[in-house]
């Protein structure tokens, strides 16, 4: 991994923070010129440090009252049933991410819904039609403590 140095790393920590902050408010806070903030940042970009920015959204006001962890098992693991797999769950907007993991389970998925009634119908309808899948694991979120999407900075 490149090192970056400590104007790069201030600068990703304060749009990690907020990514509506102005070139220039970056610049003032780093005491470093307009110029000079805005080549670093449209380095991190290209340099894929920086993939995109977004509004970080709260779920509960948009009526996503479910949070599901999802243990998949498969049988199957050739290259087609895992293509699929990953097309399925990659088009699925319920699916906040997905992850290959060691353990009993092949993948861990989190998914967001309305109600469980919506959970049941995604289970039903996608995770249940996956071809190869021998087991589905789901554990409900009771309560969420903490969340982020914030990675440490040092």
């Amino acid at each position: 991994m490149e090192q970056l140095d400590s104007k790069d790393i201030a600068i990703l920590k304060r749009l990690q923070s907020d990514g509506r902050l102005s070139n220039a408010k970056i610049a003032a806070e780093l005491s470093i010129s307009e110029a000079a903030c805005w080549r670093r940042t449209k380095s991190l970009e290209q340099k894929g440090y920086i993939h995109g920015y977004q509004a970080n959204l709260d779920r509960r006001k948009l009526g996503y009252g479910v949070v599901a962890f999802v243990q998949l098992t498969y049988v199957d693991h050739d290259t087609e049933t895992t293509a699929h797999f990953e097309r399925v769950i990659k088009e699925s907007e319920q699916v906040l991410s997905c992850h290959n993991t060691t353990g009993d389970a092949d993948f861990l998925l989190q998914i967001v819904a309305k109600d469980l009634d919506e959970y049941s119908r995604f289970v039903e309808e996608v995770l249940r039609k996956l071809k190869g899948v021998s087991t589905i694991s789901s554990s409900l979120s009771l309560r969420e403590i903490t969340s982020s999407t914030r990675l440490p900075l040092r």
